[in-house]
C-alpha cells in the first residue's frame, strides 16, 4: 500500500484548523423546525475527530442554509448496543430528521450479521419516523487491511436489505490511496480515522446528500458552524477521490 514520497503527502503539516469539529459523545438537542436535520447512530469512528460536525460545516457552505447534524456515538457501540440501550431509538422517534446514519465497526466477519439484522430493525423505525436510513462504511483496522472488500459488501448488503443510502467513505479511501499511497488517513492507532480520514468520509456524504460537486468546495471554509482549512492541492486530491468513489458505489434509497 505504501508508496514514496508525494507531493501531497508533503503538504499534509498545512492542514491548519479544524475549529469546533473535535469532540465527543455528547447530548442531542431535538432538531429544529425547518432545518435540514441529520442524525448519526455510531460509535468512536464516528466521533473522533467530530463527523457531524465536518459534514454540517460543508452542508452549510455549499447549501448556504443552517443545517443542523447530531450524533449519538458511544465508545465501542455496535448496533445490538443501540438498540439495547433505547436512547438511540428515542432520537429517532422524535422525527424531523431527513436521514438517520447508522455505523458500527468494520463488520467484515463477526460483526456482520449484527450489522445486517440491526440495520433492518432500526431502518423499520427510521421510516416510521419520516427519515431515510443511510449505512456509514467504514474501513478495517490497519493491522487487517486485507478486509476491506469485506466490510463494502458487508455495508452495502445491509444498505441494500434496508433499501437505504450507502454511503463507501472506506472506499474513498482507497480511492485516495490510488493517487497518492503515502496519505495518512489513518490516525496514530491504526484503527480511528485522521482529521483527513474524517475530512474524505464527510466530503462522500456531503455529495451525495446535497447533490452539489465535492470537488467545488473551497480548501478554506469558514462559517458560524465552525473552520476547515486545507492546502489548495490536498483538498482537491481528497475531494476528487470522494466524487470517485460515489460514482463507484453510491446507493439512494429506491436505486
Amino acid at each position: 500500500m505504501w508508496g514514496g514520497a508525494s507531493r501531497i503527502s508533503a503538504g499534509i503539516a498545512t492542514v491548519v484548523s479544524l475549529l469546533g469539529c473535535l469532540g465527543g459523545p455528547t447530548d442531542v438537542e431535538p432538531p429544529p423546525e425547518d432545518v435540514r436535520s441529520i442524525l448519526f447512530i455510531g460509535n468512536s469512528l464516528t466521533y473522533e475527530n467530530d463527523l457531524p460536525g465536518m459534514l454540517e460545516i460543508l452542508m452549510e457552505e455549499g447549501l448556504g442554509e443552517d443545517v443542523y447534524v447530531a450524533s449519538e456515538a458511544r465508545p465501542n457501540f455496535g448496533l445490538p448496543d443501540h438498540w439495547a440501550s433505547g436512547a438511540a431509538r428515542e432520537l429517532v422517534a422524535l422525527g424531523g430528521w431527513e436521514l438517520v446514519i447508522l455505523q458500527q465497526g468494520p463488520s467484515a466477519t463477526e460483526g456482520r450479521p449484527y450489522l445486517l439484522d440491526f440495520a433492518e430493525l432500526f431502518a423499520e423505525e427510521i421510516r416510521s419516523a419520516g427519515a431515510e436510513p443511510a449505512l456509514y462504511m467504514v474501513w478495517p483496522a490497519l493491522a487487517r487491511f486485507f478486509d476491506f472488500d469485506g466490510v463494502l459488501d458487508s455495508y452495502r448488503t445491509a444498505a441494500e436489505r434496508v433499501d437505504g443510502w450507502f454511503f463507501p467513505a472506506g472506499e474513498a479511501w482507497r480511492v485516495a490511496w490510488e493517487t497518492d499511497a503515502e496519505l495518512p488517513l489513518y490516525g496514530s492507532d491504526g484503527f480511528h480515522p485522521s482529521v483527513l480520514g474524517t475530512y474524505l468520509a464527510a466530503l462522500v456524504m456531503y455529495e451525495q446528500i446535497t447533490g452539489l460537486d465535492a470537488r467545488a468546495l473551497p480548501a478554506v471554509i469558514t462559517g458560524a458552524a465552525g473552520s476547515l482549512e486545507l492546502d489548495e492541492e490536498l483538498a482537491a486530491a481528497l475531494q476528487a477521490a470522494a466524487h470517485e468513489a460515489n460514482r463507484r458505489h453510491a446507493r439512494r434509497v429506491g436505486a
